[in-house]
């Protein structure tokens, strides 16, 4: 380039610029267009894919015969929130499912919007409760929660989550906008070329880094009422924290995402036999970072830490990291700085009437 600007007059080193930048904006849109065509290609094929095993069953008459094993009736949704290590998890999931034989389906929604229309929910209700040949199995995505008990379900799905300390989730969020990670590192992201750091971004008020961004694990675990989604709504928190303890079997903290993988394996084994020996010597469990994060400054927390918003996030990740810590503290014992999953230790005696 600077042989160009040698040689060439200014004009036609303008011009030269100015058709760089066109060749530039022509290739970044091409990218877009595949990575678009892509993604329709995908989803055309997973219907394909569901088609071929609905007909398959239905030449076969399995649909309306097949009696399940009380084992294999069984359904579970991870309604993952972005930016929890979901990524690591699932991939366990995938990685035992013919091993353990059940199956995992991905929920991926228009836009990646968390809130289903109420038609969608009708419609999901009945695939996860009717869809036999699919059980057991695995649902995971990027939705809130749904409670199937509207619906007039009488065996309801198991709920699983993870959540993270509301910052550090943000903060993640924020730079796998920019610079992706190394999960697929080629794919182009929504902000890519915002080279500002997060730091930067809450000094200047940036609508990317706004305590408003905060507020996604709270409404993740309220559902679909309007409420919910309400920024700073005190009752979505408490609706929240009712459905964790109440419709949740189990929700985990990324920062100790081997213990709850752990638990998970001895109350699920069905699902989850092996999964503990997996992520601590498989590849892809540790395979999604995002790449180029700067951690913030204390300034910057203490910024964010003023919110209200901020308050109510980081009260539900209290109230969730309490709730696994006490879950685990029943379940485990620690040796030589090693957990243990602590063996049946109940049983029942005087057993009326007795037998002859």
């Amino acid at each position: 380039m600077g042989l160009l600007r040698i040689m060439l007059p200014p004009k036609l080193q303008l011009l030269a610029v100015l058709a760089f930048g066109v060749s530039v904006l022509f290739l970044e849109n091409q990218i877009q267009k595949l990575e678009e065509s892509r993604g329709k290609l995908e989803r055309a094929i997973a219907k394909h894919e569901v088609r071929e095993i609905e007909q398959r069953h239905t030449i076969d008459g399995f649909r309306s015969d097949v009696v399940l094993d009380e084992d294999d009736d069984v359904v579970i949704i991870y309604n993952r929130v972005p930016k929890t290590a979901s990524t690591s998890f699932t991939n366990i999931a995938y990685d035992l499912c013919a091993r353990n034989k059940y199956h995992v389906l991905h929920i991926n929604t228009t836009k990646n919007n968390p809130v289903m229309s109420l038609q969608d929910q009708v419609r999901f209700v009945k695939n996860v409760t009717s869809w036999k040949e699919m059980k057991p199995g695995f649902y995971h995505g990027h939705i809130s929660f749904l409670d199937f008990a509207k619906f007039g379900v009488k065996k309801k799905p198991i709920y699983i989550n993870v959540i993270r300390d509301p910052i550090e989730r943000l903060v993640s969020y924020y730079y796998f906008l920019r610079f992706g990670d190394d999960y697929r590192p080629g794919l182009r992201r929504r902000k890519q070329g915002d080279k500002k750091t997060f730091d930067e971004c809450v000094a200047a008020g940036g609508s990317d880094c706004a305590p408003e961004k905060l507020w996604l694990q709270i409404p993740f675990f309220c559902g679909h009422s309007s409420e919910c989604w309400n920024v700073g709504s005190r009752w979505a928190l408490e609706q929240a924290k009712y459905n964790l303890i109440n419709e949740y079997f189990l929700v985990g903290v990324t920062e100790e995402l081997e213990d709850f993988i752990m638990l998970l394996e001895a109350a699920l084994p069905r699902f989850f036999r092996g999964a503990t020996e997996l992520y601590r010597t498989g590849k892809k469990s540790h395979l999604r970072k995002t790449t180029e994060k700067k951690l913030p400054t204390k300034e910057t927390i203490a910024k964010l830490q003023q919110s209200e918003i901020w308050k109510m996030e980081n009260e539900f990740y209290e109230f969730a990291l309490e709730q696994f810590q006490f879950v685990r503290a029943h379940a485990v014992r620690e040796k030589d700085g090693e957990l243990y999953i602590l063996a049946q230790n109940f049983f029942y005696e005087k057993i009326y009437p007795k037998s002859n």
